[in-house]
């Protein structure tokens, strides 16, 4: 019975009509589900209605509002799994028509970077194969959608956004259109890292999440992997890609976290750790991950050049006036020889490096103006502002023997040396021979220096290079492995006594082979070392 005029403005009454109402609401919703259950050509419409009445009865009762959004959560995930089936590519906001089907999608709170055509998948149906089987998630309200654009070879929105592709996670639901009863409904993709919750009348439904799928599956789809080692011995395609890419929107608060790769690798070594980060509420809140693409084949000190010009680069678009908190507190993250990298991106190196290759200042070589710059660049240079800490995994600080075994003279033989810096040093060695350190002048003169020559454990700059470490006030971290059985403590491919250095924070030594990234135990040492990573 509906109440009399002369009462129904009275809060008890209201109330009565708002469980009435969201109680017939969650019976013809309930109804709907039924009839889609029991339909095979028509369950698609059925449960577009089901969600829509569900989420009507959302706002209605505070009493069904759990039973409403459990219910409007199982319709939505059954409308993605028919229209993701029957139309799984190009989507775009707008109208819709699937069949005798109409409804309207929707993009809410989405990264700019995110541009349509979009290719959608339901989290649940990407695979946790490339994180071992661990995916981070949050139940709550919606469907937890992986969501990549559907052109990878599309021209970014800027040059941050990475060349293979952007992915992200969203979340989906379906809303009636409150205005017009009988308009389409809308399906709508929202990102839950914005929108972490849906406010329906005076309720409040955290959105549901899984931070795993959208990496997962743009590395499925990610021609990086195969263009790694292609990359080492003088392939071109990494090199169009060399930069720094953000794997999230830029966030002027949070802390970057840059990953770099080690010899004839790439960014995707660092699937496990950034699912790991991206998992911790903790830790997702205050750091940013960055991940570097850089060619291997280049001389270890052309690499750290190339890295700080990619920094440079970054910084001149995200932060111009250098105001942002981001700028301070930046954690670098090395592997293998990207350890080496990060270590000296947080050096002074003095006349150190320059006088283990020359034997006259700059002053005194006969050169170009641009080809001595360069080479000045390259052999002296200051630790990167804003870098407060390291964590360097398997990283070779000492050098490496394999880079003199057989297999490493083949692979030194192979290499491209076709870095515009080495022909810099030629021309400079071919100029000034007596300037030169004799021991280094013919392989400089025949422009025989790239990753493999720099990272032996005798070549002179290397040598030198030992003795830099990270400046007073920038904190590190080594990790290493060791395999058993072995004579000497190794990964197999750096000596334990190279990986560790004095100075370090924190050493930890775990079972295993180089790709010590990978070892469970080394990623949860790396997100111990962040989470206490607040005082420097």
């Amino acid at each position: 019975m509906k109440p009399s005029p002369s009462n129904a403005g009275t809060p008890d009454d209201r109330a009565t009509v708002e469980a009435s109402s969201g109680q017939a609401l969650m019976e013809s919703a309930q109804a709907w589900a039924r009839r889609a259950e029991r339909s095979a050509d028509g369950s698609l419409q059925a449960w577009l209605h089901c969600a829509s009445d569900a989420y009507r009865a959302l706002a209605a009762d505070e009493r069904t509002s759990a039973d409403a959004a459990a219910l409007a959560t199982r319709a939505a995930a059954e409308v993605l799994s028919r229209v993701l089936h029957q139309h799984p590519d190009a989507w775009s906001p707008g109208r819709v028509r699937i069949g005798e089907v109409r409804f309207h999608v929707e993009l809410r709170d989405v990264s700019p970077d995110l541009r349509p055509p979009l290719r959608i998948r339901r989290a649940q149906d990407v695979s946790m194969d490339a994180f071992d089987g661990e995916r981070h998630s949050r139940p709550g309200f919606g469907v937890p959608v992986a969501v990549l654009p559907l052109r990878w070879d599309a021209e970014p929105l800027h040059r941050l956004a990475p060349r293979s592709g952007v992915f992200r996670n969203l979340t989906a639901w379906i809303e009636p259109d409150a205005s017009q009863p009988d308009a389409a409904p809308r399906l709508v993709f929202a990102d839950p890292l914005k929108l972490d919750a849906l406010s329906i009348g005076a309720h409040r439904f955290p959105l549901a999440r899984d931070t795993s799928a959208g990496y997962a599956w743009g590395m499925e789809v990610s021609k990086l992997e195969r263009l790694g080692l292609w990359g080492l011995i003088g392939g071109r395609q990494i090199g169009q890609r060399a930069g720094l890419y953000l794997l999230e929107d830029y966030d002027p608060g949070k802390r970057p976290l840059v990953m770099i790769h080690g010899l004839g690798s790439n960014p995707l070594i660092w699937s496990r750790l950034s699912n790991a980060v991206w998992g911790a509420d903790d830790l997702r809140a205050r750091f940013q991950i960055w991940q570097v693409v850089y060619q291997t084949d280049a001389p270890l000190l052309v690499a750290r050049l190339r890295l700080q010009d990619y920094l440079d680069a970054a910084w001149r678009e995200l932060d111009p006036k250098g105001e942002r908190k981001a700028r301070a507190g930046t954690v670098l993250i090395g592997h293998s020889m990207g350890g080496v990298v990060s270590r000296l991106l947080c050096a002074h190196s003095g006349d150190a490096l320059w006088n283990a290759a020359f034997l006259v200042p700059p002053a005194s070589l006969r050169a170009s103006a641009e080809d001595l710059a360069l080479i000045q660049r390259i052999f002296s240079f200051h630790p990167y502002p804003g870098v407060s800490r390291a964590v360097f995994l398997a990283a070779p600080h000492r050098g490496s023997p394999s880079a003199a075994t057989l297999p490493g003279r083949v692979t030194r033989d192979l290499v491209g040396r076709r870095a515009v810096e080495v022909h810099a040093l030629r021309r400079i060695a071919l100029a000034n021979p007596e300037a030169i350190r004799p021991e280094l002048r013919a392989v400089f003169e025949q422009g025989w220096i790239n990753s493999i020559t720099t990272l032996q454990a005798e070549q002179p700059v290397r040598r030198a290079a030992e003795a830099l470490l990270p400046a007073p006030g920038i904190a590190y971290n080594t990790i290493a492995g060791v395999q058993p059985g072995r004579r000497m403590k190794s990964d197999g491919v750096v000596p334990l006594e190279s990986a560790l250095i004095p100075g370090a924070e924190s050493s930890l030594v775990v079972e295993s082979g180089h790709r010590v990234h990978e070892h469970p135990l080394a990623v949860a040492e790396v997100l111990r070392i962040l989470r206490g990573a607040g005082a420097h």
